[in-house]
């Protein structure tokens, strides 16, 4: 079998980092105020439900506002 002189598989991936291109990619188009606006709203709705996730759940972990009890409702009738 013949012996290719390729000293990798693909050549292309090798040469990738010799590679340079000439054409320049199209400027990133503006967004428009709408645009704006709806990823502000959505950031402050993320924001908001975080908040609101930790003051509800936080005084539920508080270990003095939790009563002692013997054991699980369930079992009390028995």
């Amino acid at each position: 079998m013949p012996r290719r002189g390729e000293s990798v598989p693909f050549a292309f991936i090798a040469d990738a980092d010799r590679f340079r291109s000439n054409v320049t990619p199209p400027p990133r188009a503006e967004r428009s105020l709408t645009q704006r606006t709806g990823s502000a709203l959505f950031g402050l709705t993320v924001v908001a439900g975080l908040v609101g996730s930790l003051l509800l759940g936080v005084p539920a972990l508080d270990p003095e506002q939790q009563s002692p009890q013997d054991g699980p409702a369930a079992a009390e009738g028995r």
